[in-house]
């Protein structure tokens, strides 16, 4: 489940991996803002994944879900840390992922955002470029 949170984190635009607090958690940030933070599978194998979450959604989630808990050494209101045990389906986890990536990056400024939209244009025109070069 780690590997699947890490691709699925970084597949969001402009999102990328670091380690400011050493070689535990995998914090992945856009706009150098962080929107996740995961924790690698402890002794059963279950990752842990914190995430930004509005207030009031997060109280709800927690009230629902045994897996979801206050945000572990994060502002418990703003973040909640989920145990990916199996008991959220992986659609509920990447629904939550994408409910953080986006608070963090409507979060950012409009040049922010307009820079992280245009790397992503670039990325893909040059991608586009190189695979027509390949079918020639």
């Amino acid at each position: 489940m780690y590997s699947d949170l890490k691709s699925y984190c970084l597949s969001k635009e402009g999102a990328l991996e670091d380690y400011p607090f050493g070689p535990e958690p995998l914090v992945i940030k856009v706009g150098g803002k962080m929107f996740a933070l995961i924790s690698k599978p402890d002794e059963r194998q279950i990752a842990h994944i914190s995430l930004k979450c509005d207030p009031v959604i997060a109280a709800n989630l927690r009230e629902q879900h045994a897996a979801v808990q206050p945000g572990y050494h994060l502002n418990k209101k703003h973040w909640n840390t989920v145990i990916a045990d199996g008991s959220l389906t992986v659609s509920d986890l990447r629904d939550m992922i994408d409910h953080s990536y986006d608070l963090v990056f409507s979060s950012l400024t409009k040049a922010q955002r307009s820079s992280i939209r245009e790397t992503k244009t670039s990325l893909n025109k040059n991608s586009e470029v190189r695979n027509e070069d390949n079918n020639s």
